[in-house]
């Protein structure tokens, strides 16, 4: 397994996703995760899956400090009022003392930059989490984000072969933060790609993990791909035994040109476009 080392974190390159995976399932499959090696979980208070997750983690015999949790505060609960006892709820469903990422699931322009950056890094300096950093931020708000000095260590946001990132990553790396992916496999519409699935061939993989794949290849990329089937969890993890070549990675970047987005709910802001 690939490790990301930044600003004092040491993380996984691959992890869990537990998006849209409900209490029941979420702790199945993250059972089943950690019995395969994953050892970087990914949930959010909009799961509503936290008290799954956090079940899970406790009943695996593994130790609490060999896991790299990471947890988001729900865009309703950014204002001063609510930011903090939403934070104690999440570690209370989690059942740990503190959370090894948490971030800003999704802005609200409704709560100015300022005061929920303020409340994040108070929830780090009250211990409730080790490392901090923000979701589906543009550059843009990143520039308000890095204003108030936080410390930021990631931006977790939509990122795989079919959608041009390349102005936010550039962004990312220009100021030594990673960019973890969701959605790597843009919900499955990698499958059956033309591309993908020849250049797979080649080494005796999948559309999938040749995604994967080509996503932690990249500098301080992470992705967390979110399964229902406990079958796919080892598949998943199965990229870290071949190494795609220039040649390939450069036909897969091509891919990008259709800036295919998969996640853009209403109240999203306005993202990044790519002339």
């Amino acid at each position: 397994m690939k490790h990301i080392t930044i600003k004092g974190a040491t993380i996984p390159a691959l992890g869990l996703g537990t998006f849209q995976l409900e209490n029941d399932l979420a702790r199945k499959i993250t059972v089943a995760a950690l019995s395969e090696g994953y050892r970087h979980i990914d949930t959010a208070q909009a799961y509503k899956n936290e008290s799954g997750v956090g079940a899970a983690i406790k009943d695996s015999g593994i130790d609490r400090d060999d896991i790299f949790l990471t947890t988001k505060v729900f865009r309703e609960h950014l204002s001063k009022k609510d930011f903090m006892p939403s934070v104690k709820e999440s570690l209370r469903q989690l059942k740990t003392d503190c959370v090894d990422l948490l971030l800003i699931h999704w802005p609200n322009p409704n709560v100015p930059v300022t005061e929920y950056m303020d409340q994040l890094m108070e929830a780090q300096r009250k211990g409730y989490t080790k490392h901090i950093g923000v979701s589906n931020h543009p550059t843009a708000l990143l520039d308000q984000v890095l204003a108030t000095g936080a410390d930021i260590i990631t931006n977790q946001v939509e990122y795989h072969p079919l959608i041009n990132q390349t102005k936010l990553y550039t962004y990312l790396r220009g100021h030594g933060i990673s960019l973890t992916a969701y959605s790597p496999i843009a919900q499955g519409k990698v499958l059956g790609n033309p591309v993908l699935k020849g250049i797979g061939e080649k080494y005796g993989k999948n559309e999938v993990q040749v995604s994967l794949r080509w996503l932690v290849q990249q500098d301080s990329v992470m992705a967390i791909p979110r399964t229902s089937k406990t079958e796919r969890l080892k598949d998943n993890l199965n990229i870290f035994d071949f190494e795609l070549s220039a040649e390939d990675v450069a036909q897969i970047d091509q891919l990008k040109k259709d800036n295919q987005r998969v996640v853009n709910p209403s109240f999203a802001p306005d993202w990044d476009t790519v002339s």
